[in-house]
């Protein structure tokens, strides 16, 4: 099926502990659904790095684009979205910060996640657990898969959930969600909390973990394309 029509470029923007690589199964639908597809590599040391990161991809776009983000990748878009390419976002179990709040005080009220302990070392950048990682992170990827997303882990530099959004395009550009029915490293009434506030277009996966951008990346992509068929264009 070919994308004739409509927003043809996507951006994908991983989150925390993370890179571009888990990316993968998404951008193989995407493509082969004939969208142009681009993947940014976060730094994730800081705020302002992983923006830069996404916005110099942003730049290399032809036209109006969606711009997605998982986890820590929901703050980032939410900034990055401002971008003037940018026509909508899709966050996927993602934080979506609004304007001068901190990721942290996302977290504000909500109950906590124990399956998701994040171990901070001497530098001040931070780890997944590895004994919770697969429970907390990828409960519904085989052993081999969570393995290697456990040992291939990048670290954060925790001074990042300290860091206040200067903006939030969720604001002013139209959003969807896709959220983990069982996502253990954020509580779901808090995920449902932000994609309400951002009047975004939610779809809840039942039994998905964290990792539902691998684990259901059809689903996940689904909701691309349908913010790509639905999003406002006339940017760019």
């Amino acid at each position: 099926m070919s994308n004739d029509q409509g927003i043809k470029n996507v951006v994908l923007v991983h989150g925390a502990f993370a890179d571009g690589s888990g990316w993968r199964r998404v951008y193989d639908n995407l493509t082969g659904r004939g969208y142009r597809v681009s993947i940014v590599q976060n730094p994730l040391t800081s705020l302002e790095d992983d923006i830069a990161a996404t916005q110099r991809v942003l730049d290399l776009q032809d036209g109006p684009t969606i711009l997605v983000g998982h986890s820590w990748g929901g703050t980032v878009i939410t900034e990055a979205g401002t971008h003037p390419k940018v026509a909508g976002l899709v966050y996927v179990s993602a934080l979506a910060p609004d304007e001068g709040q901190t990721t942290a005080q996302q977290y504000e009220g909500f109950a906590p996640t124990p399956n998701f302990p994040i171990h901070t070392v001497e530098d001040g950048f931070g780890f997944l657990n590895v004994e919770k990682f697969k429970i907390g992170f990828a409960a519904d990827l085989s052993d081999a898969d969570a393995a290697f997303l456990r040992d291939s882990q990048v670290p954060i530099d925790m001074s990042v959930f300290a860091t206040p959004v200067k903006a939030a395009a969720w604001r002013t550009k139209p959003s969807w969600a896709i959220i983990a029915g069982e996502d253990q490293s954020f509580d779901q009434a808090m995920l449902l909390h932000m994609a309400n506030r951002a009047g975004a277009e939610i779809t809840v996966v039942p039994g998905a973990s964290h990792a539902l951008y691998i684990s259901h990346s059809d689903e996940v992509a689904d909701v691309i394309v349908k913010a790509a068929e639905h999003a406002l264009v006339g940017v760019g």
